[in-house]
């Protein structure tokens, strides 16, 4: 319960509309799209910088937990305010403030839809890449707190490729301005790096500044099925290491597929053991080239049927089957828990088989599919968080995951971050001395540890 005398203080700030105690409304704010539940005390929908600025002040003069969130599709539990405090929604920073096309950089607030942003470039001839699957939903400011990917990191890269500069605000209610919006370059530290990526625990991202590239003038998407899961994981290697660079390699394992089918009915083979989703951008002659590579690498693995698709209409039918993995999994079990190990590209093979083996060990659903090309499986587990034994194979399954994805050299973070999820594991990716140098940058910048708590650190 937090005293009606903060309460009142915070709709002086931003208005009594904007701010509310009621359960049914802190209920909407309690979870993202995580399994677990935890209530703010409060929510509170500022508007501009000022009002921020003015409510982490009162935060930190009453050492107030404070959970910045956008529209809370996080997958790591970033925005599930676990301490309570007030949950800070920045849904309504929401406009595009400037894009330069001469210079190809745009200007935007937190709450920004991504794929909003995405039409709007996209009608100019500009083109911002990072593209996570939630695109429709997720907000620009929470896409830098995760460090957000998508389908296709594999050839541009993910969020903090493309971050120039960043206003944020600290957790005892200053204001700064990192990088720059020509190209990102100054004289200090790396400041839009370290805040990229650092999941709400050391500021507020308030206005972000991108870097735009051209438009890829032609694309072509090629399907290719497989009878054998490793087929089609040893393709992904190999075609990489023969220099083309798809725009999206994307895998997907037998139970996707027919959780997809049953979802969509929009003729996915179902007693297919993989399928590749391939997209090739870039100069037309260049991509005619490539695409023939990828056409003879997937035939000598095994693909059993190759489709490049002809007209959008194609394409948007096979983007829409990947796209609606995340929903038609969610149909097979009420809980999903969407797992994030990255690993070098190398290694996929490897990988595919280490799941399918920590599945069969402790009994559990898990299906596969991710952004193969970069090497980001997300091998979802489905199950009930209200079956007690089973959650806690779960939770053994998912730590010999992590266990595993670190000894091949991966990160247990492709692009959901670290949140409350993987907290617990963090110092076997960084080390002790990693880790202890990364809690004594937030204890820096956020003595009394308002902002996030419970967020990347256990302790």
């Amino acid at each position: 319960m937090m005293e009606e005398m903060i309460i009142d203080r915070l709709r002086a700030i931003v208005g009594p509309s904007n701010v509310t105690t009621e359960y049914e409304d802190l209920l909407c704010y309690a979870y993202d799209a995580t399994f677990r539940e935890s209530l703010p005390a409060v929510v509170v929908k500022p508007r501009s910088t000022e009002e921020i600025s003015l409510i982490m002040r009162l935060a930190n003069e009453y050492k107030i937990p404070v959970v910045p969130r956008g529209a809370g599709t996080g997958l790591s539990g970033g925005s599930v305010p676990l301490k309570g405090g007030i949950c800070l929604v920045l849904t309504r920073l929401n406009r595009i403030l400037s894009i330069d096309k001469e210079n190809r950089v745009a200007v935007v607030e937190p709450g920004v839809i991504t794929d909003d942003f995405h039409a709007v470039t996209e009608q100019m001839g500009l083109f911002y890449p990072p593209d996570p699957a939630s695109g429709k939903t997720s907000t620009m400011g929470g896409n830098i707190a995760e460090c957000a990917g998508g389908a296709r990191g594999v050839k541009y890269g993910v969020t903090k490729d493309y971050v120039l500069g960043l206003e944020v605000v600290l957790p005892q209610g200053d204001v700064i301005t990192v990088g720059n919006p020509i190209d990102g370059e100054t004289g200090d530290y790396d400041y839009p790096l370290l805040f990229t990526g650092s999941e709400g625990t050391l500021g507020i991202i308030t206005k972000i500044m991108v870097r735009l590239i051209p438009l890829p003038p032609y694309k072509e998407t090629v399907l290719a099925i497989y009878d054998q899961l490793e087929a089609a994981g040893e393709t992904v290697s190999t075609m990489i290491k023969q220099g083309v660079i798809p725009t999206t390699l994307e895998i997907a394992d037998h139970a996707t597929i027919n959780a997809v089918e049953n979802y969509l009915a929009i003729g996915l083979p179902t007693d297919a053991q993989a399928f590749l989703l391939i997209e090739v951008d870039g100069i037309k002659d260049e991509v005619v080239r490539q695409i023939a590579i990828v056409e003879e690498t997937c035939r000598r693995f095994g693909a059993v049927s190759i489709k490049v698709a002809r007209t959008k209409e194609e394409i948007d039918k096979l983007w829409l089957a990947r796209r609606s993995i995340s929903g038609a999994c969610g149909k097979i079990s009420p809980t999903k828990i969407s797992e994030d190990a990255t690993v070098p590209r190398s290694k996929i093979p490897e990988m595919i088989k280490k799941v399918r083996e920590i599945a069969e060990k402790y009994g559990i659903k898990m299906v596969i599919f991710g952004h193969a090309g970069d090497g980001n499986l997300h091998p979802n587990v489905l199950t009930d968080k209200r079956n007690k034994e089973e959650m806690a194979r779960v939770e053994e399954a998912v730590a010999e995951l992590f266990q595993a994805t670190v000894e091949m050299g991966g990160t247990l973070s492709g692009e959901h971050g670290i949140g409350y999820m993987k907290a617990p594991f963090l110092k076997w990716e960084t080390g002790e001395t990693g880790y202890q140098v990364m809690k004594a940058i937030k204890k820096q910048l956020d003595p009394h540890n308002i902002l996030n708590p419970g967020k990347m650190f256990t302790d």
